[in-house]
């Protein structure tokens, strides 16, 4: 349902309306808002490359940058940030719980390696990629990010759909040290 406006002198900004539609509240521009909307939420939020936020859980190899999460902007279901992977640098094994994960690559070409566990005997897969690929990481999935490249960083784009970055890092790739009972927002730094 769109908003609706409500003229200036008709109700107190802040005063709760009753519509056919359910009750709204009136802002101090007179526009009427579902009353389940808090004042954060009715915004957009602008994201400078230069506000990401690189206090966040991190794997060795790698550098994670927040932009949206329920830190920055209040998100609830949902974290989006950059990963950077220096010229020739692996990160360390990790997972992110029950968070899926959508990866688009900016820049470089890094590799994205995870073990292949259908077949008969578990098989280390390597995804390459370039920019403009997308890649998506399923829950609880063991892997890394390794950049081959000798000369330039690689560059990704995450989004999450949880709002934190959780991360929980591993000695190998098996999924012998993945604990499916841990708290779903459990995260561990390096």
């Amino acid at each position: 349902m769109p908003a609706l406006h409500v003229p200036a002198d008709s109700a107190e900004p802040g005063a709760r309306v009753e519509t056919a539609e359910g009750e709204f509240i009136r802002t101090p521009s007179g526009v009427l808002v579902p009353a389940v909307i808090d004042p954060f939420h009715r915004a957009l939020h602008h994201i400078a490359p230069g506000s990401l936020i690189t206090e966040t859980s991190q794997t060795t190899g790698m550098s994670r940058r927040e932009a949206i999460s329920g830190k920055t902007v209040g998100a609830q279901g949902l974290w989006m940030g950059q990963t950077h992977v220096p010229a020739s640098t692996n990160s360390g094994n990790h997972h992110h719980g029950a968070s899926e994960t959508a990866i688009y690559v900016v820049s470089g070409a890094p590799v994205f390696v995870f073990l292949e566990v259908d077949g008969d005997e578990p098989v280390e897969r390597r995804i390459e990629t370039g920019p403009g690929d997308y890649v998506f990481v399923p829950p609880w999935v063991p892997h890394r990010e390794e950049n081959p490249d000798p000369d330039c960083e690689a560059v990704v784009v995450i989004a999450r759909t949880t709002q934190e970055a959780i991360v929980v890092n591993l000695e190998g790739l098996d999924w012998s040290e993945v604990d499916l009972a841990a708290k779903a927002g459990a995260g561990e730094g390096c």
